[in-house]
This record gives C-alpha cells, sequence and structure tokens, in this order.
C-alpha cells in the first residue's frame, strides 16, 4: 500500500478544528501574505454549517483593475500561512495569484477562502446526492462503521447540500456587498483539492448557472479510506454521468499526481474523464491532467496551481 499517511491526516480534516456553533472569541489569527492582503469575513452559523474564518485575498493594487472575477477555494487554512497549517505546509496561494495577475497570465482576481470545519469536514465536503443514492444499508454502515482511528469519519449526517446553499445564497452575496468584483456567473470558479476537488466539482454541478468552471486536484474519488469493494465511487460516476452540466459555458479542469494517496487516483479518474467525453467535453473548456511522481500534499498542488488559475480564468478578450 502507498504509504498515504500524511496526506490522510488532510484527507480526514485535522486542521484547526473549530466549535460546531460559533466561531470562537480566540479565533485563529489571520494568515501572513507575502503578497497583497487578507480581510476576515464572519457569518453566523447556519443549519448545520458551522461558522468559521473566511479569509478573503485581495491583490496588490485593488480595487485598481475592477471588477474582480471570485475564485472560491475551500481548506481555507491551508492556503497562505505555513506558520498556521498542521503540517507547516501552504498552497502559497498569494505569490502565485499575484505573480499571475503581474504578468497579465489571468484575468484580475480575488480568493475566498473558506475555512474547515475540522471534524464535520468530511461530511461537509463529500456529496449528498451521491451518498443519498447508496443503498441505505450502505451509506448508514458507512456513516456509523467509516474510521479514522477509533473516532468516526463522519462525525454528523453528510450536509454538502446545506454547504453548497450557504456558498452561493450567503457567502457570495456579502461578497459581493463589500468587495469590487464581477457578478458574472464566467467570474466566479471553485477551486479544491482531495475532498475539496469533490465539493468542487458537486457545487458547479448542483448550481451551474451561479459558477463558471472549477479546479478539483487529486479529487478524492474513492470518498472514504481507499479499498477494494469500495462502493463509493460508482455513485460518483452515476451522479456525474446524470448531473455533469453539458459543455457550452463551463470550464472544468482535473489533475492527479500518482505517489501517496494519488497513487488510487489514476482509474478513477480515467473513468470521469470517460464519463465526461462521452457528454461531449474537450479541450479548451476541459482539462485532465496526469503529473507522475506528485504527491497528496499541499506542495505538489502549489507546484501546479498556477496552470489551475491560468486555465479557469485566463485573460479578458478586448
Amino acid at each position: 500500500m502507498p504509504r498515504a499517511l500524511p496526506a490522510l491526516a488532510l484527507l480526514l480534516g485535522l486542521a484547526l478544528p473549530l466549535d460546531a456553533a460559533e466561531v470562537p472569541a480566540d479565533a485563529p489569527p489571520q494568515p501572513s501574505v507575502a503578497s497583497g492582503r487578507i480581510e476576515r469575513l464572519a457569518l453566523p452559523a447556519e443549519g448545520p454549517v458551522a461558522a468559521r474564518p473566511i479569509d478573503v485575498w485581495l491583490p496588490p493594487g485593488y480595487p485598481d483593475a475592477a471588477p474582480y472575477a471570485v475564485a472560491v477555494m475551500f481548506d481555507g487554512q491551508m492556503l497562505f500561512d505555513a506558520g498556521i497549517t498542521w503540517n507547516r505546509q501552504e498552497w502559497r496561494l498569494d505569490e502565485t495569484a499575484s505573480a499571475l495577475q503581474a504578468a497579465g497570465r489571468t484575468r484580475p482576481f480575488i480568493v475566498v477562502g473558506v475555512w474547515n470545519p475540522g471534524p464535520a469536514r468530511h461530511a461537509e465536503y463529500f456529496p449528498q446526492r451521491p451518498f443519498e443514492a447508496l443503498p441505505a444499508a450502505v451509506s448508514e454502515g458507512l456513516r456509523q462503521g467509516a474510521k479514522r482511528g477509533d473516532a468516526p469519519l463522519f462525525t454528523t449526517d453528510v450536509y454538502s447540500d446545506a454547504f453548497v446553499g450557504w456558498l452561493t445564497d450567503r457567502v457570495l452575496p456579502e461578497v459581493e456587498s463589500r468587495y469590487a468584483v464581477s457578478t458574472a456567473a464566467d467570474d466566479r470558479v471553485l477551486v479544491g483539492a482531495s475532498m475539496g476537488g469533490l465539493i468542487s466539482t458537486y457545487a458547479l454541478a448542483e448550481r451551474p448557472t451561479v459558477f463558471g468552471g472549477f479546479g478539483a486536484m487529486s479529487t478524492h474519488w474513492p470518498g472514504i479510506f481507499p479499498g477494494t469493494d469500495n462502493p463509493v465511487p460508482p455513485a460518483f460516476f452515476e451522479y456525474l454521468r446524470a448531473q455533469l452540466p453539458t459543455p457550452g459555458r463551463h470550464r472544468l479542469y482535473f489533475d492527479h499526481g500518482d505517489a501517496t494517496l494519488d497513487a488510487f487516483y489514476p482509474p478513477l479518474q480515467a473513468e470521469v474523464d470517460r464519463i465526461a467525453v462521452a457528454k461531449g467535453w474537450a479541450f479548451p473548456a476541459y482539462r485532465s491532467l496526469a503529473f507522475p511522481g506528485a504527491d497528496h500534499s499541499e506542495n505538489a498542488w502549489a507546484a501546479r496551481l498556477d496552470g489551475v488559475f491560468t486555465f479557469l480564468l485566463p485573460p479578458r478578450e478586448d
């Protein structure tokens, strides 16, 4: 079996867990950035969706290049500052995004870094409709039986539908009311890795008129711990056959490596690609890349993040 223990720690959400009800008074400090600046939004809890930090990154010179596109990114505590992350890695997002915009390789954009809720990360990011399409005994078995060590993998019922609703109906309007951003769907994209890749894909499939594209890196198609006779990937595939939008107004990006946890992904991503091709997806609106030797880590995602943004947010045509 590949050596995936460090990657599994990220997969299972072991990163600065927050209280289930509200951001505590001693909320984690804002991350430090090398370029641009961060402002923190605070929204109250809503149903199963816990309050948590939302770090909005603004590029150098903001708001001079308005209107800005919006990149909604998951696992927000891992994006900017290795000094506050559980594994001392980061996506180096501010450096990459600043350099791309300064060079004119993307249109101007801001980043909305949505922190994950710690132990509830799996329930928040796992696509709900495929989960509920599993036979009741199977879904209940996963809900009760999937473990990380002695702790349950799912600490609550899957609630990704509520999370997607919160993103689109609460977070985006708040961002649009505060910042000089475009409200066009083509200027809204989703980016995440591992379970964040799953929720990026799911959010666009569920709200195709809201978002213009996604970047799903090292997408965790196993859904749970990788293993034989896993019922989850077939449920994801059936969902995509029915729900993945047809080509025409979106840009879809997938990638993966082949080391540590990413070693499980190539055959699963190949099936997703076959489903997409059967629905008419092709370059330049669809991209699925393999990075031999790349592992499942923030360092690996940081190394290829520029390709995600140049694909999803190319410069506007005059």
